[in-house]
């Protein structure tokens, strides 16, 4: 049920920025959601499907690109990407060491949009 808000959020900025640019119609918006979020595409598209009728966005499909998960080692900079379903004891492939910090992969962001 998290994707609601979320989904007004999209809608929300997509339809300010429609009205600045004079937008008549927006068909698509391109998203960016991390691998580790927990939103379930199918329903925020369907969110935005209901709370986009009536509006520039109406009928608008969301393309979702899902961004991978990638460490930064904290010991010798690397950075690498790494599976979800394998994050236990994960370490650096080049040094060995656990002390890691997350560069990407719990991200949402609207990358753009496709518009008349």
């Amino acid at each position: 049920m998290h994707e609601l808000p979320v989904t007004q959020s999209i809608l929300d900025v997509v339809l300010r920025h429609a009205e600045r640019h004079q937008v008549k119609k927006i068909h698509a918006i391109n998203l960016a959601i991390g691998a580790l979020s927990d939103l379930q595409d199918e329903w925020i598209q369907s969110y935005f499907d209901y709370i986009g009728k009536g509006t520039l966005a109406e009928g608008a499909k969301l393309k979702i690109e899902r961004v991978p998960v990638v460490f930064r080692c904290r010991a010798c900079a690397g950075e690498f990407e790494a599976d979800v379903r394998e994050m236990r004891d994960i370490t650096c492939p080049t040094c060995g060491k656990g002390d890691l910090e997350l560069v990407s992969g719990r991200e949402y962001y609207i990358k753009s949009m496709e518009a008349e």
